[in-house]
């Protein structure tokens, strides 16, 4: 389930690099890349607050908002034993308790130092992380100085916000070194993809603003409250940018209240709208029964052995589901919302029919832990495995944007099916290994026909995992290797003592460490 292709990350608002200027400079210069939607620290550039309105004290706002300055540098999931180089960036964030500050998981990901300072501070503070949220983009950040705090004011969290009103953005932009604040209005309010993971969906609120680097992690405030934080925007449109509501907040601090950030539960469905006739009136569906019917069900997903292709979902924990898959609800959002507010062992009730019949069923929801190569990954070293100069990894969509980027993709469709279908094929258990380059060497001069392929037996052994195939290497005794992939039937064979000794002269001619 990849994000929606208007939605993507890139690169965040850099500080001091003519590298990042020239790049930059490519970017406004190129259509294509310019028209797609962005995730950045970013800045929401609205009309001017009136100064007949009533507002929150901006000396009071000045003293909870923060500027947020980091260095990160991240591994290359192409070439897992290097780091990228280190770049700087800035965004910004808030104080919610006395000693807490709330920003996005996308401004303070791969960081290897940060620092921070509020309006009219001279001195920068070292910032650490405690709590880092990738699937919901949030992270909860501490100063260890005492003096940062010195009549510092925190925010208080409300609640969502109506369509049509009006929400101040508080942050620091690109533009200026000082505070901004600007107004925008709130025009939709959906369930959406967070570009930060490409994968998760969660409410968001949208607002006719403009989106620049400089303002990610910076709060949206309403009658005094936070009702969200900056965090995304569109070029698809003009004006479109996108705050995190504070139930998605609220969630992410609830959840780190044992110390643990547990993260999101899945339900495991996909379902279609109910607006053919033909297809109610197929399965039983009486006139006037609103629902969605479930099309597929996901291996170790909270559904699974619970619900069935076919199933007419009429009802999610008493709450009435239309045709379109949204509550029948006044502020109608998706029927999913009921289930991302949830925590793992809570209960999810359904009203459906099955067969004709109609029946209740209700189980206890939970993670999918095969969703985690799904999403864009930060901050990891990514594992490998070299034997005879081939390199295998685990099948990620890091990987997988990499591999593309570099162009050599030859071969690889079915590498891309399963990755893409990989939520179905799945057992929770078993991933993906593919072999997908190799460091050139004369032992392995004529492997190319097997680059890009999936791996699925070795030496007669199903492989499971990457550290399951490790095993088998390390374990074989026989002369021969025999490496069986998927919708290939000659296999790979590779002379076991050859292999490995040219592994160690090729980790000295490419300067390998590690595995």
């Amino acid at each position: 389930m990849p994000a929606i292709s208007e939605k993507k990350a890139v690169a965040p608002n850099m500080v001091d690099s003519n590298k990042l200027m020239q790049k930059q400079k490519k970017i406004l210069l190129s259509p294509s890349l310019f028209a797609s939607t962005i995730l950045f620290f970013i800045s929401l550039f609205l009309n001017p607050l009136s100064a007949e309105e009533p507002r929150q004290s901006i000396d009071e706002i000045k003293k909870s908002v923060v500027q947020i300055r980091v260095f990160s540098q991240a591994k290359d999931a192409f070439s897992p034993w290097m780091s990228s180089g280190i770049s700087a960036s800035t965004g910004s964030g808030f104080l919610i308790s006395k000693n807490r500050i709330l920003t996005n998981a996308h401004v303070v990901s791969n960081a290897k130092f940060m620092e921070t300072q509020r309006n009219n501070q001279t001195e920068w503070y070292e910032l650490k992380v405690l709590f880092i949220a990738h699937d919901c983009d949030l992270a909860l950040l501490e100063v260890s100085d005492p003096k940062f705090y010195e009549d510092s004011n925190y925010l208080e969290l409300g609640s969502l916000p109506e369509l049509a009103s009006p929400v101040d953005i508080i942050g620091y932009p690109i533009g200026g070194s000082k505070i901004s604040v600007s107004r925008g209005i709130v025009s939709r309010i959906e369930q959406s993809t967070y570009a930060h993971s490409q994968i998760d969906s969660h409410l968001v609120v949208q607002v006719d603003a403009a989106i620049n680097p400089g303002n990610s992690g910076g709060p949206a405030l309403q009658d005094g409250k936070v009702v969200g934080v900056a965090f995304q925007a569109s070029t698809k449109g003009e004006n479109i940018g996108y705050i995190i509501p504070t139930a998605v907040i609220q969630h992410f601090l609830k959840d780190i209240e044992d110390g643990i950030y547990h993260g999101y539960v899945e339900l495991g469905i996909q379902t279609q709208p109910s607006y053919s006739e033909s297809h109610r009136k197929y399965y039983g569906i009486p006139n006037g029964e609103e629902g969605v019917f479930i099309t597929k069900v996901l291996k170790a997903g909270s559904a699974d052995g619970y619900l069935k292709p076919g199933d007419y979902l009429t009802a999610i924990d008493g709450r009435k589901i239309g045709r379109n898959g949204n509550l029948l609800e006044t502020n109608s959002i998706d029927f999913l919302e009921v289930v991302d507010n949830k925590f793992a062992g809570d209960e999810i009730r359904f009203d459906l029919i099955r067969d004709k019949k109609k029946i209740n069923v209700k189980f206890p929801a939970k993670k999918m832990i095969q969703m985690e190569n799904q999403r864009a990954r930060y901050g990891v070293n990514y594992d490998y495995l070299m034997f005879g100069g081939h390199i295998f990894q685990t099948v990620n969509r890091d990987l997988l944007e990499a591999w593309s980027k570099n162009g050599q993709t030859q071969g690889g469709s079915l590498l891309v099916y399963r990755f893409y279908d990989a939520t179905t094929l799945s057992d929770g258990e078993s991933e993906d290994v593919v072999l997908y380059r190799k460091l050139p060497h004369p032992i392995n001069s004529n492997s190319d026909f097997y680059l890009n392929m999936v791996v699925e037996f070795v030496n007669g052994t199903k492989v499971k995992n990457l550290t399951h195939l490790k095993e088998l290497f390390q374990s074989a005794t026989d002369k021969t290797i025999r490496i069986q992939f998927y919708g290939i039937q000659l296999p790979m064979i590779l002379d076991r003592e050859e292999s490995e000794k040219a592994d160690l002269e090729i980790k000295k001619s490419y300067h390998l460490t590690g595995n």
